[in-house]
């Protein structure tokens, strides 16, 4: 914890000469990560580090919604499913496999199309909001999550059953980004301008309309607070994170969707994510992502035998640890490390005081 304390310390000091010498910083660290992985492991833990990027994105954009202005949803993966197909759809070439929709674009002209349609889907998604709270606003946002789920999963021309394939990747020049380790500096580097777009939104004025809605939806009001429109700009926003991160899944190798990608379990597992980093923490939701994803891949296997017949346990195993979380540590690993830091920066101005007060003495 001393060492993290530290860690922390060391940012805001590099934060003070400027803004974003900590940003570059960690970019530029974070550029050597692909050929440490390959050189000590492998290439999959790149591919892995890819997904982990993605979920960061989705992560930080349920975060704004849920954590900042402190509204309850569940059909997030929805619109992560909107932003993928739709870029799908746009940029593979007409009469594809299966008789899937194809419109020839360039990536890079699908991938803001697929954007601006989830943003607009995302408004759809807020409207709820608008008259509707806790458990049936959650229920409402669950129906329109799955029921994108299952628009595709019967529509041909969206990949239906067989999925959509040969995907292309994006390219810059004669560049293809093509490969799990190319990828990775296309996802990473959305992820980190991802990350502190977020936190410039919650340290703006923006960002405090939503916390005054997260704590009192009727004084906020009373104060001059448009909450329709800060309840519907943060379901856009949201939305924006989760149409982006679904365009570049939809790209990334190999190149395939399929409806399966957008389940009920994946939701759970992005709500996981959150709150073991801690809602409305952007820099625990960073953990959530990362430390759920590695989990997620290393219990996908997870099997008991129950009278010689195989039982898949992650379910299980997923949500058990969500009821844990929320008995155990409401404020999540970025709430507790706030906390004992708080608690720690206290102890010191105290003891400086102590000090002043027994030289002066």
């Amino acid at each position: 914890m001393l060492f993290l304390s530290r860690i922390a310390d060391l940012i805001d000091a590099l934060a003070q000469r400027h803004r974003l010498l900590p940003w570059l910083i960690a970019y530029a660290l974070l550029l050597t990560l692909p050929f440490i992985l390959s050189t000590l492991f492998n290439d999959y833990l790149i591919d892995l580090a890819n997904r982990a990027c993605l979920f960061i994105m989705l992560a930080v954009g349920l975060n704004i919604v849920k954590g900042f202005c402190g509204q309850v949803t569940v059909g997030h993966i929805g619109l992560y499913a909107i932003g993928a197909v739709t870029s799908a759809v746009l940029s593979l070439e007409p009469g594809g496999f299966g008789g899937a929709l194809g419109f020839g674009l360039s990536v890079w002209v699908s991938i803001p199309i697929a954007v601006i349609v989830t943003a607009f889907a995302g408004l759809i998604v807020g409207l709820p909001s608008v008259r509707l709270e806790g458990a049936y606003l959650a229920l409402a946002t669950l129906g329109l999550g799955e029921s994108v789920r299952i628009f595709i999963a019967v529509t041909p021309a969206l990949g239906s059953s067989t999925g959509l394939m040969m995907i292309p990747a994006p390219s810059i020049g004669g560049f293809v980004f093509d490969s799990f380790t190319s990828y990775y500096y296309l996802v990473m580097t959305a992820a980190v301008v991802g990350i502190y777009f977020s936190f410039a939104i919650l340290r703006s004025a923006t960002g405090r309309a939503f916390q005054a809605i997260r704590e009192d939806t009727i004084a906020a009001s009373v104060n001059g607070i448009n909450v329709v429109k800060y309840k519907l700009l943060a379901f856009v926003l949201s939305a924006v994170y989760a149409g982006l991160a679904g365009a570049l899944f939809a790209h990334m190798p190999p190149g395939y969707l399929h409806h399966n990608n957008f389940t009920v379990i994946e939701m759970v597992t992005l709500l996981l994510m959150v709150v073991l980093g801690g809602i409305g923490n952007v820099w625990g939701g960073v953990i959530g992502a990362i430390v759920v994803t590695i989990a997620y891949d290393q219990t996908k296997d997870l099997v008991v035998y129950f009278m010689d017949r195989p039982i898949v346990i992650q379910p299980l195993v997923f949500g058990l640890s969500m009821v844990l979380l929320v008995l155990f540590m409401p404020r999540g690993i970025g709430g507790w490390f706030e906390g004992v830091r708080r608690n720690r920066r206290f102890i010191q101005r105290s003891e400086e005081k102590l000090g002043d007060a027994a030289r002066n003495s």
